[in-house]
């Protein structure tokens, strides 16, 4: 492992905003493929980007041994091409980008994980949070066990390498720890001769399937993450399901459910990048979807409506569509500063968003507008947003939001606060109105939010709603204790 390509592990995330834990990817190329895994892999992770930047990683198999360079930083920033070159070439690999959903931004806990263990070795990359992850802890260090991390994806790997002392192969291994996880759980994990991907039985996460043009395979968690390698979406890994490439052959080791019963609706709202298909729906047009709903809730008379960038902007086109009322770009974000912005202090945290943003007076001057946002947590983004549109000239704000209140945690996988601090957990709708300083406000009823992918043949995770959620999560609050002693 080399850390050499780390940035100062100073880094502070930015808080104003909840993140979804991390993206994964995983390719062995076929007979004809002549391909630079190590490129492919690059590749992809930028594409991957939104889901993790935190930390990267990539893992190459070179004829069964298998090499890994991470870090803590932004795909450019880690994964450079005097980085690579350390690597070999190899013919699979697999990659990472992180966030950190509760446990510490350093380059101990930045995968892909490479372990050595009794019958071999491996590397894998993981993306979703465990319930059960203490317990498991707990029980692996009674035995022996000495953690390295705090991350999930460590007690993931001394499972699969326990099981794998009694088990005939690596998918065997997998198969049995998946049964002893609970939580969310996509990953893909590489042994010397195979690549194998698994997802828990309830898909709170997604992974998808392509294949290259020379009969290789991807794993990846969005279709965007295909089409920058060349490869053609062949399908969604099923929830419950292992599957497996050997030799250039895809087979499913492990037959899983044809529905998902429990994917994260905010893969809709927020996480997935807009060109990416999730479970069969199309995610920008989900999001138009949403913004043409909450049009319906509570109309208002206004002269233009803007979507906050980046993640609602598609719901701002739904909603001037449905509406009638003028679409306009009201906002301008920075792209040149991204969330590895270094904010040591509150005070920098929330003139972060003054930045990033900037309102373009033309649009919004003189006018009575209309702000529409995917999701508000904690508040502190929407505050400043108001105030920065207020200083350009608009008379009225009247801001929209495109998915329902969010009260509660989330258990499985997304980087979010505890309840106290969520605004809607706090107050009541006039309450968040008169926080944020808006002339009116209205959210996505959750019946509505049900309706924003109707070609998804699943059903959704929405505890973060209405805090009943697809498991028990009781064993969760072991996972908060253990937080807090970190």
């Amino acid at each position: 492992m080399c850390n050499k390509h780390c940035i100062d592990c100073s880094y502070v995330r930015d808080f104003a905003e909840i993140h979804e834990e991390c993206g994964v990817f995983g390719i062995t190329t076929g007979v004809y493929d002549r391909i630079d895994v190590r490129e492919e892999v690059r590749y992809a992770l930028y594409a991957l980007q939104h889901r993790g930047q935190e930390s990267c990683g990539i893992s190459v198999n070179d004829h069964g041994i298998i090499s890994t360079v991470k870090g803590v930083g932004l795909v450019p920033e880690v994964l450079t091409n005097e980085a690579l070159a350390t690597l070999p070439e190899g013919q699979m690999a697999i990659g990472h980008n992180r966030y950190a959903s509760s446990d510490t931004a350093d380059v101990m806990n930045a995968q892909p994980l490479y372990i050595r263990h009794a019958k071999g070795t491996m590397s894998m990359a993981f993306n979703g949070q465990l319930i059960n992850a203490v317990e498991i802890r707990r029980e692996l260090q009674q035995q022996g066990i000495i953690f390295h991390t705090s991350s999930d994806a460590e007690v993931i790997a001394y499972t699969i390498a326990k099981e794998r002392l009694t088990s005939h192969s690596t998918e065997e291994a997998v198969r049995r720890a998946m049964e002893k996880l609970e939580g969310a759980i996509s990953m893909v994990v590489m042994s010397p001769r195979k690549l194998i991907a698994a997802r828990d039985k309830h898909g709170f996460r997604p992974m998808v399937i392509g294949q290259l043009p020379g009969g290789g395979y991807v794993f990846a968690s969005e279709t965007c993450a295909l089409e920058v390698v060349g490869a053609k979406f062949v399908r969604d890994v099923k929830p419950g399901e292992i599957v497996q490439v050997e030799n250039g052959i895809l087979s499913v080791y492990q037959e899983g459910t044809e529905k998902p019963t429990g994917l994260c609706i905010f893969e809709y709202v927020y996480f997935a990048r807009p060109d990416s298909v999730v479970e069969g729906q199309s995610v920008h047009h989900s999001r138009k979807i949403a913004g043409a709903l909450v049009s319906k809730v509570q109309p208002v008379e206004a002269d233009v409506v803007i979507g906050s960038p980046d993640s609602g902007l598609e719901a701002a086109m739904g909603y001037a569509e449905a509406s009638g009322i003028p679409y306009g770009v009201g906002l301008m974000k920075n792209r040149y500063i991204g969330r590895t912005f270094i904010q040591p202090t509150q005070k920098e945290r929330e003139n972060s968003v003054k930045i990033k943003l900037n309102a373009i007076e033309r649009t919004v001057k003189g006018k009575r507008v209309i702000l529409v946002d995917d999701s508000i947590v904690r508040g502190t983004t929407s505050k400043r947003v108001v105030k920065i549109l207020r200083e350009a000239g608009a008379t009225e704000v009247h801001m929209r939001v495109a998915s329902p209140p969010y009260t509660n945690k989330c258990y499985f996988g997304t980087d979010n606060t505890e309840k106290r601090n969520l605004i809607a957990a706090r107050t009541n709708v006039e309450g968040i109105r008169e926080e944020l300083g808006l002339d009116s406000i209205a959210f996505l009823p959750l019946e509505d939010m049900l309706k924003v992918a109707p070609d998804a043949n699943c059903g959704f995770c929405i505890g973060c709603f209405t805090g009943q959620y697809p498991v028990d999560i009781t064993k969760a609050n072991e996972v908060d204790k253990f937080n807090e002693k970190l």
